[in-house]
Order: structure tokens, then C-alpha cells, then sequence
């Protein structure tokens, strides 16, 4: 009922403001997919499938402009999310496109220069990109069988895990511009949002890998040190907080990172990769927080605008990949409840 409330008011205040193809919208379209997959089956109730497949009709099945900038291709993974109930390979074309041209013409900037160099974002450069882009890569390959997919899409993985993984803490930076900046307690930045998109997309892409790959124990193994880690952070009142070790900086609860995790640690307990003992009762209390943010309406509020970094937040923000990253979250959970 809760997420059908959440998705609902999402859907009458969807503006399309960011365009249809936009990361922003895109995080929701793949929480809406994922909760009809899920759910609606038993609800026998197709709105959401209809509607995300107008969404899909009416931009051609078609990804953002940019060629090689990964929150462009976010889009592709409801497209993905979709083929899988119709077989319509129309829903692949200009996604499959898309990846065949970047193999092709690999991206060729750094990881340290200025953002403001368009060039510098075409690899993978911030951690946010690890939800967007590989997930699509892995999942296309499942589909097509094609390797040079999953070859592509781990070397790009790996050039980001060893410029923004920070093996002592067991979280990511969210960019070269965070490495050596310090909190007010003095202890390193770690984003809650930015560590949230991570979680998300390493269940994204264990979900996609077969276990027989050799590159799936990689995946495995750094999901599970993020989720202790992770499990670590957690508030007493089950949220967690822009400012994963200095919450005291932003101390009003972060419902897109507490999504994202409890998305990933139920996912983690359902797949049977993370210990249902150890575990459960840190997604029981983060689910209930999130309930908790929850208005009458069905408006999730307390999260955190669009941004790069620990920031205030307040209990009248919202944005459309909160409730993205709560559908993925209340999917998994109803998986449990069945």
C-alpha cells in the first residue's frame, strides 16, 4: 500500500522537467518498473507497465544526447526492465546503438581534471556513475550473450573503483574533488547519496552477472564490504544521513541514501549473499524510517536535491529518484513479506 501510494503521487507530480531521458527521472522509471515486476502481477493491474511503456513510445526507446556521459544511459535500463515482459527488440535498438558506438570510440579523458572539461566525464569520474551506466552494460549482455559488453563495462568499473574506493573505510569518494577534504569532525567525506547509488548498482549488476563469471566474486565481495560498512553508519532512528561519518553536520534524516540501502541490503538478504541473522533487523529499521517520511499524500520527503556532496536537507524536499530509489527499496521488501 505504501509504495503504491509513494509511486502514485509521483506519477500526478511528474513534470518531466529534466526531459524524459534524464537520470533524475530515469532512477524512477527503474523503481516503478522493478515495483511492477514485483507486485502488480498479484494486483493484476497494468498502470504502471502502461505507463512506462508510453513513456518509452513516445521518446522512440531513445537514450540522452550525450554520447558517452553515463547518466545518459540510465534511461536504458527501464527500457531493459521492459523487454524482459514484451521480447520487443524495439526497446533495444538505440540503446544497443549506443554502446556498440562507445566500444568502438572508447572515451579517452582523465579522471582528475576539471568537470568542467566535458572530455573528463566520459569515463566513469564519480561514483554516482556506478548506478548509472555499468548496470545497463551487464544487463544488455544477459540479453545478447555479447561479451565485449561485460569486458567493457568491468575495465571502466575498475578504473573508477581504484581511483574512488577507499579500501579503510569500505565507501567510495564521490570524486577526485573530495580525496583530501575533510569534514567538520575532521573525519573524510563519504556522501550518503553517492555510496547509496554504489550499493544500488552493485545489486543492479550481481542481479545481471551469472555467478559463473569470473568477474562476479569481485562484485559479490565489495557489495558485501560496502553493506557491513554500510550497516555501520546507520542511525539509531534507522535513517541514514547526507554525511555518512559526520552526521552530526546534517543531523535530519536522508531518505535517497536510506533507499538505496535498505534496496540493496534486502536485496543482499533475498539473494542470499548477505546474512538474514546479521542484517534483518538493520533493513526492518530503515524501512520503517523511510514509512516515517512518508505523507499522507504519498510524497517521500527529506531528500536531498540534486548535488555532490553532504547537504541540508529538510522534511518539504523531495525529487523524483527518492522515490525511485523507495520502490526498489519496498520491492525487495515484499519479495521478503511473500
Amino acid at each position: 500500500d505504501i509504495a503504491q501510494k509513494v509511486a502514485d503521487w509521483q506519477i500526478q507530480n511528474y513534470t518531466g522537467k529534466y526531459g524524459d531521458l534524464n537520470w533524475v527521472n530515469a532512477t524512477f522509471y527503474l523503481g516503478l518498473s522493478r515495483w511492477d515486476a514485483t507486485a502488480e502481477k498479484d494486483c493484476q493491474d497494468s498502470r504502471y507497465f502502461e505507463w512506462l511503456q508510453q513513456l518509452g513510445e513516445r521518446n522512440e526507446w531513445q537514450v540522452g544526447k550525450r554520447m558517452y556521459h553515463a547518466d545518459d544511459i540510465c534511461i536504458s535500463q527501464t527500457y531493459l526492465e521492459l523487454y524482459k515482459e514484451t521480447k520487443n527488440k524495439e526497446m533495444l535498438g538505440p540503446t544497443l546503438e549506443r554502446m556498440e558506438w562507445v566500444m568502438k570510440n572508447p572515451p579517452q579523458g582523465t579522471f582528475e581534471l576539471d568537470y568542467k572539461t566535458m572530455s573528463n566525464l566520459e569515463h566513469w569520474t564519480w561514483c554516482d556513475a556506478l548506478f548509472m551506466a555499468p548496470p545497463a552494460y551487464f544487463k544488455m549482455a544477459a540479453i545478447t550473450g555479447d561479451r565485449r559488453l561485460t569486458k567493457f563495462a568491468h575495465k571502466e568499473f575498475m578504473a573508477t573503483y581504484d581511483f574512488l574506493f577507499d579500501k579503510d573505510e569500505n565507501l567510495f569518494y564521490r570524486d577526485f574533488r573530495y580525496l583530501d577534504k575533510k569534514e567538520a569532525n575532521g573525519k573524510k567525506i563519504f556522501w550518503g547519496r553517492g555510496n547509496g547509488w554504489v550499493l544500488g548498482g552493485l545489486a543492479e549488476i550481481l542481479e545481471a552477472l551469472p555467478q559463473t563469471d569470473r568477474h562476479y566474486s569481485f562484485y559479490q565481495e565489495l557489495f558485501c564490504n560496502m553493506a557491513r560498512r554500510i550497516s555501520e553508519l546507520q542511525s539509531e532512528d534507522g535513517f541514514w544521513r547526507a554525511s555518512l561519518l559526520d552526521p552530526e553536520a546534517y543531523p535530519t534524516p536522508e531518505t535517497s541514501s536510506t533507499g538505496f540501502f535498505v534496496y540493496g541490503l534486502a536485496y543482499g538478504i533475498n539473494k542470499g549473499i548477505l546474512s538474514e541473522e546479521e542484517f534483518m533487523p538493520i533493513v526492518i529499521k530503515g524501512w520503517n524510517a523511510l514509512i516515517s517520511a512518508v505523507e499522507e499524500s504519498g510524497k517521500l520527503g527529506y531528500v536531498q536535491p540534486i548535488g555532490a556532496d553532504p547537504r541540508k536537507v529538510t522534511s518539504e524536499m523531495t525529487e523524483v529518484y527518492g522515490p525511485g530509489a523507495f520502490l526498489l527499496a519496498g520491492s525487495e521488501i515484499y519479495r521478503m513479506a511473500e
